[in-house]
């Protein structure tokens, strides 16, 4: 069974995307909490995560920094969750080394198929030195 790790700040959301995949088949780690997901990637080694990018204390692009910098979970495939009001737009979040992002409010179907490509493809993250 493949397993997806949330990390997401809006409860609503989380519970929706947890029920969501779990009818799916697929087997869910989640928290609400930055810290809490990186512990969680670093010991469950889950096959995708989705990760919202604001998020108090550590945000979505430091926990993505934190999983690259470690060999056990820089190959996780990475989804943003981003909100409308954002700045940050796709080429940046692959530059930063998300494999895709998804802007909310979006439909479980286009999550999941998103979820669905990176898990059976696997990281296709491009790796950018300056």
């Amino acid at each position: 069974m493949k397993s997806i790790l949330l990390i997401e700040d809006n409860f609503n959301i989380l519970e929706n995307l947890i029920e969501y995949f779990e009818m799916e088949g697929y087997y869910i780690f989640s928290t609400n909490n930055a810290e809490k997901g990186i512990e969680l990637a670093r010991e469950f080694i889950p096959d995708l995560v989705i990760c919202d990018t604001p998020k108090p204390g550590i945000d979505g692009h430091e926990v993505l920094r934190l999983l690259l910098d470690s060999v056990a979970t820089s190959e996780i495939p990475f989804i943003f969750s981003t909100t409308n009001a954002e700045t940050i737009d796709r080429s940046n979040a692959i530059k930063l080394g998300a494999d895709d992002y998804i802007i909310k409010p979006f439909e479980l179907d286009t999550m999941l198929q998103i979820a669905k490509a990176c898990i059976r493809s696997g990281s296709k993250r491009q790796t950018y030195t300056v």
